[in-house]
């Protein structure tokens, strides 16, 4: 069964994120995360409180895990695809 993982995420990469360029995200795997999994993205800005944002309102879809191949143990590069606006 596929999870929802609630992310912190800056927003200078949010508008990387947001704008399209960016279709990665590197994370510690604290959770778990599996191809299929569901990140809905919280925006903080440089003082890392909560801002308002148009990622905020966007799930993303991982696509792809990859771990090993040079990372620091424990940590994953995720492939993300937009795939829902989940506010109404």
């Amino acid at each position: 069964m596929n999870k929802t993982h609630n992310l912190k995420i800056r927003k200078d990469f949010a508008d990387a994120v947001f704008g399209g360029e960016k279709t990665f995200e590197i994370r510690e795997n604290d959770r778990g995360f599996q191809k299929g999994d569901i990140i809905i993205f919280n925006v903080i800005d440089e003082l890392f409180l909560p801002c308002d944002h148009p990622l905020n309102s966007v799930g993303y879809e991982i696509t792809y895990v990859l771990n090993g191949w040079g990372l620091k143990e424990n940590y994953v590069v995720l492939a993300i695809k937009a795939v829902a606006n989940t506010q109404n």
